[in-house]
């Protein structure tokens, strides 16, 4: 039996809060070594402009790839549930802007963001639990709004004990393309790109799925 959503999160925000330092002293730099990344974030920014509102859901505490937008002009707002990371990605984003809060109720009105970035961000959620965060997204977002999500490939979810080498529990969750093109027809995405890489030589040995979903009307 899966234990509850607000249990999970209660994990997953001890865990970062314990790793944030690390993962910010890891991983800060990383989009400098992944070429196909910074092609598809460049991609993913050709669709907005200056006046545009993006939120960085998950933002971890360097919020890299929030601010990789940031750079090019676009209003960014970073979301996480970890109050160690917020802490970190506001003092090395000063001039962006944070909101700690859990992902799959987020503190904004409806229709707030032209896009969404989630970046690795569902992969500490159990997996019957995904289709409350893609509803979330969506409504969030404004019509035609734009979602970018990134995970990892696999079929396997459960818990881990070790988080970046710091022993602590949470949850993590690998997804298979039919899952996460079926998360975005069901919550009212029309998809516009799908795509896999292999991993990097110094990155976790899964493939990596990357997908684009605007904001359809009913």
């Amino acid at each position: 039996m899966i234990d509850s959503l607000q249990s999970i999160n209660s994990l997953t925000r001890q865990a970062y809060n314990l790793a944030a330092q690390k993962y910010h002293d890891l991983f800060h730099n990383e989009m400098n070594e992944k070429e196909y990344d910074r092609k598809l974030l460049d991609s993913f920014a050709a669709r907005f402009n200056k006046d545009s509102l993006i939120c960085d859901a998950g933002c971890g505490p360097s919020a890299h790839i929030g601010k990789y937008l940031f750079d090019k002009g676009i209003k960014i707002v970073g979301v996480d549930i970890s109050e160690e990371c917020i802490e970190l990605a506001r003092l090395y984003n000063p001039k962006m802007k944070f909101e700690c809060a859990d992902i799959a109720s987020m503190p904004f009105v409806n229709n707030s963001f032209d896009g969404l970035i989630s970046y690795y961000s569902i992969i500490n959620t159990p997996k019957i639990y995904i289709s409350k965060i893609f509803s979330e997204f969506r409504r969030v977002l404004k019509p035609d709004g734009f979602l970018l999500v990134s995970v990892k490939s696999g079929t396997t979810e459960g818990y881990i004990d070790d988080l970046l080498g710091i022993k602590t529990q949470t949850y993590f969750s690998l997804f298979i393309q039919e899952e996460i093109v079926n998360n975005f027809s069901r919550a009212g995405f029309l998809l516009e790109f799908f795509d896999k890489r292999t991993p990097y030589d110094f990155e976790i040995s899964n493939e990596r799925i990357f997908a684009i979903g605007r904001k359809a009307y009913y």
